[in-house]
């Protein structure tokens, strides 16, 4: 099976938890900033600075659904913006290490640095709500495609959503997704795959609180152009950890010295 990796490192953006703003018409980028400013003020009274996850990764494959293969993965993050994720997959382990702008690789028994086209796609890692503005969230998001001008609330699974950067019934543009309690639990981008777009639909649910009013999402799923890529399970959080920054060392990564 081909091992389809595009979009899983995405999986940092869910450590968003917010507020949305009430059921509305379509409003403009001042409604967006509102729900956004909500949502980052809801986790005022929490304090997070790293966080563990344990969690089960199944990849499919796009063109035959049966076909899937199940892995490990530790995913490690010290806010505002460093994050290892290390993969056990199929016998073969590989090392994502996201430190600011640079993006670190091991894989396949080599060590490089991405190159920018790469480390753009990571850069969702970084949105965090905590110690981030409403600003800094936008410029990310927009940074990513999104159109801050455009938002409104719809109604899905019975809860208030605010979608920035799509009208309801779009599925194809890049847009954020907003629930009350649990933060995003929907994010679409578009990738550049060998000259042609694909979107990517990245759904988070069976949250869980586990700091104050932060909520993790234990279940995420990725899709590109409709088809199930991958199934996250998450087993645990810890958060408040200590991690060492040694951990997130780039430069020591390169010189394989942190593994």
């Amino acid at each position: 099976m081909r091992r389809h990796t595009a979009g899983l490192t995405l999986l940092g953006i869910v450590l968003f938890g917010g507020a949305a703003a009430a059921p509305g018409n379509p409003s403009n980028e001042s409604a967006a900033r509102t729900a956004v400013e909500q949502f980052v003020s809801r986790l005022g009274g929490v304090s997070v600075s790293d966080m563990v996850v344990i969690q089960t990764l199944t990849l499919y494959d796009p063109r035959d659904f049966r076909q899937q293969v199940t892995g490990e993965q530790r995913l490690s993050i010290k806010l505002p913006a460093r994050q290892r994720l290390e993969t056990d997959l199929a016998g073969e382990r590989e090392v994502q290490l996201l430190s600011g702008d640079r993006l670190v690789m091991q894989r396949g028994g080599k060590i490089f640095e991405a190159p920018p086209t790469e480390r753009v796609r990571q850069r969702a890692h970084t949105l965090v709500p905590f110690r981030r503005t409403a600003a800094d969230l936008l410029l990310e998001w927009q940074s990513l495609g999104v159109r801050t001008d455009v938002a409104q609330v719809v109604r899905a699974g019975g809860r208030a959503l605010t979608v920035i950067g799509a009208l309801e019934g779009d599925r194809t543009s890049p847009a954020v997704w907003l629930d009350r309690e649990y933060g995003v639990v929907r994010f679409i981008i578009r990738e550049d795959s060998g000259g042609r777009v694909k979107v990517l639909d990245l759904a988070f649910s069976e949250h869980r609180k586990v700091a104050g009013g932060f909520f993790y999402p234990f279940r995420q799923e990725i899709f590109l152009d409709g088809k199930l890529l991958s199934v996250t399970r998450v087993r645990t959080v810890e958060v408040n950890v200590g991690l060492p920054d040694s951990l997130f060392d780039a430069d020591a990564l390169l010189k394989g010295a942190s593994r």
